[in-house]
């Protein structure tokens, strides 16, 4: 019954613990790429190697339906997957998706005619290649008018949260948050659009000001995830227990991912 979850590295962490306690039944399998992250500064053609390798590890442990916790791959891989490269009894899902229905407030199923929401001016703080590919602002737009995005790429901060230099990771934050209010003086809301970004959500919001709304994905992916394994039961795959796989070194990673998640976490190497 696994399901699998991908990232580039631990910032899909995140996702898995907030999926972990909303459904505590299902087995995760979780591959993080550490040997080749960060995914943010590779091109859209890298990443779509990468990601599919990844994806197929996945499948191979029973995994029918895999979550890129990733939103470089999300952004980058993820339509070009869909279109031309995921067999029909298997399924890849973003996480975008359960981001954008949270700011129009339409479920992603709805194709009626792009409307006006509440939100008109948001700041998306994310990779380079996400802001790069715009599938943020594609997505929305099919949903959306009148929403004026403003993206700031966060160049260095999954570097420093990996690294788990916190310090710099702050200074880093602050200082992405100063670029993108010099764009957009007064963002209604804000993306974080990386999954390793809610480990600083606490500095986002500090820098940002209390006026401005900030959508972090663990939590939205977690509810996402049980409507649709609640709609498409015989997607959860063969796969029976849960685990933890890197391409990097199992040793160092499963260091990184206690002192990530602060509980003791073992990865195999993939």
């Amino acid at each position: 019954m696994a399901v699998g979850i991908f990232d580039s590295g631990l910032g899909g962490l995140t996702v898995l613990d907030a999926v972990s306690k909303r459904l505590p039944d299902v087995p995760f399998v979780y591959l993080g790429d550490n040997a080749h992250a960060p995914y943010g500064v590779r091109d859209a053609e890298d990443i779509f190697n990468l990601t599919t390798w990844s994806v197929e590890r996945l499948w191979a442990e029973g995994c029918d339906l895999v979550i890129l916790a990733c939103n470089t791959a999300s952004a980058a891989a993820l339509r070009r997957m869909q279109e031309s490269w995921i067999p029909k009894d298997k399924r890849v899902l973003g996480v975008f998706v359960p981001l954008i229905e949270a700011l129009t407030e339409r479920q992603w199923g709805d194709n009626s005619p792009p409307r006006e929401v509440a939100v008109k001016h948001v700041a998306l703080f994310a990779t380079p290649a996400t802001v790069r590919s715009r599938a943020f602002q594609r997505e929305l737009a099919f949903r959306a008018v009148g929403v004026d995005v403003e993206a700031q790429a966060c160049g260095g901060l999954v570097d420093a949260i990996e690294d788990g230099d916190m310090i710099l990771a702050d200074a880093l934050v602050r200082s992405h948050v100063d670029a993108l209010k010099r764009k957009m003086p007064d963002p209604d809301a804000a993306i974080l659009g990386c999954t390793h970004y809610p480990l600083m959500e606490d500095i986002f919001r500090d820098a940002l000001g209390d006026d401005v709304k900030v959508y972090s994905q663990a939590t939205l992916v977690a509810e996402s995830l049980a409507d649709y394994l609640e709609r498409h039961p015989q997607m959860v795959g063969s796969g029976t227990e849960s685990k933890f796989l890197t391409t990097g070194d199992p040793k160092k990673v499963s260091g990184q991912a206690t002192q990530f998640l602060r509980r003791q976490i073992t990865f195999e190497k993939a």
